[in-house]
């Protein structure tokens, strides 16, 4: 009996869990509206309220700043020299020129050094071949972007990326890519006036991200970049007709343009390496770090840039064009004696400013026609910045022999007007 008894104890417990789990299955999901404490809802609204306040303070403070900086823009002062004691040339008929085309602007963009670069040669291939084909400066900003950009990936992002360059880097993307005519590619698919501000922004920040987040796959960070140039200067052409034939931008370089890229020499004059060799020219747009160019006293420097203008041959120039003596409304670029007397200008007050960076590589220009007034030579400068637009003769400057001396940097001419000295060089 005890036994039946505690079975039937077991099976009342048993039933009794059975009953109670089944109606807690009975037990329903509902929706209800979340409860929002109104203490922290208090709290909440009360933040907002702080961090509007604060936004509209800080928002109003910007904007009182950015109408000051205005001001002080506007009232901005820039030191420059008068004109007492310069006889500038009269007019751009003084000048004994050297063949080559009009001047064009480059506007909202770094492209000085193609820009020069290019009128450059297309100066050579009229002394060279009589030929008059205005090239595509386009086509050489685009593939030395990519170039570029290739340096960036190989190097981990230890290579200078802007949108600046050399003269010789001209020649150097001619020498793998080829050239086209100007009217062929122009670059501007959407404008008529070059402004590389967002394209250099895209390029930039793409290839700053690959770095931060070591991202070195060549092939497709090119291929991004490609993207990017696509869109802002338009496809480069594969081949294209020219005069009723057929080329492509090698062929129309080798059998149009018959350049020989080898015979181009770059000239510079500094005491930080030794005279009579060739080395690195030390800049940040020197990015590929080309040490070829060859070191001379500045006396001899200056003789074979005055030889080669005055024997038919115009030079790429490049230095710096920030000075109170260029005077763009005047066209003219000179160092006046408050700065340093001519007399003074020599090897060691050139190295001094190129030592604490008061003579710094601005900015490249086409140097294409020599006068002599007063027992001084001046230079006429095509150059394609905003600054030579301003005065009477659009895209033109008159550079003195001092301004030459003492700020410009280098020059790129052809080998034969150098031939006297070329077996000097180590």
């Amino acid at each position: 009996m005890k036994l039946l008894r505690k079975s039937f104890l077991i099976f009342i417990t048993n039933l009794f869990v059975f009953i109670t789990l089944n109606a807690q299955s009975l037990n329903k999901a509902l929706y209800k509206p979340r409860y929002h404490d109104p203490v922290l809802e208090q709290i909440k609204e009360q933040r907002e309220k702080d961090i509007a306040r604060e936004d509209s303070l800080t928002a109003a403070i910007r904007t009182q700043q950015e109408a000051r900086r205005k001001i002080d823009k506007k009232d901005e002062l820039s030191l420059q020299s008068d004109l007492s004691g310069v006889k500038k040339p009269a007019s751009l008929n003084v000048f004994k020129t050297i063949d080559h085309f009009p001047p064009i602007a480059q506007y909202q963009s770094g492209m000085c050094w193609c820009f020069c670069g290019t009128s450059f040669l297309e100066s050579e291939v009229m002394r060279l071949t009589g030929q008059k084909i205005k090239i595509s400066e386009l086509h050489t900003i685009y593939y030395e972007y990519l170039e570029k950009a290739a340096r960036f990936i190989r190097e981990r992002g230890d290579s200078f990326i802007g949108e600046g360059g050399e003269v010789n880097g001209v020649l150097r993307i001619m020498k793998k890519y080829g050239a086209v005519p100007a009217e062929v590619y122009t670059g501007l698919p959407h404008s008529d006036k070059h402004d590389h501000t967002r394209l250099f922004t895209e390029i930039r920040n793409y290839l700053e991200y690959c770095k931060t987040n070591n991202y070195w796959d060549e092939e497709i960070a090119l291929n991004s970049i490609k993207l990017i140039l696509n869109k802002y200067l338009g496809e480069p052409p594969q081949s294209f007709i020219y005069e009723g034939q057929e080329y492509t931008p090698v062929t129309f370089l080798n059998n149009v343009l018959k350049l020989q890229l080898d015979d181009y020499c770059d000239v510079m004059s500094t005491t930080a390496v030794p005279f009579y060799i060739r080395a690195e020219f030390k800049v940040e747009d020197n990015w590929w770090h080309d040490s070829s160019y060859i070191n001379i006293p500045l006396a001899e420097w200056y003789k074979f840039l005055k030889k080669a203008i005055t024997g038919g041959y115009s030079l790429a120039i490049g230095g710096d064009v920030s000075e109170p003596g260029y005077l763009g409304f005047e066209d003219v670029a000179f160092i006046p004696d408050f700065d340093i007397p001519f007399k003074y200008i020599n090897q060691d007050s050139r190295e001094f400013r190129i030592y604490n960076k008061t003579t710094t590589d601005d900015h490249g220009l086409h140097l294409v026609g020599y006068t002599r007034i007063d027992d001084r030579d001046w230079f006429l400068i095509k150059d394609s910045a905003r600054s030579s637009r301003w005065g009477k003769y659009e895209g033109y400057y008159f550079y003195r022999e001092d301004y030459i001396k003492l700020k410009m940097l280098t020059y790129t001419v052809h080998k034969d007007v150098l031939q006297e000295i070329l077996s000097q060089i180590k």
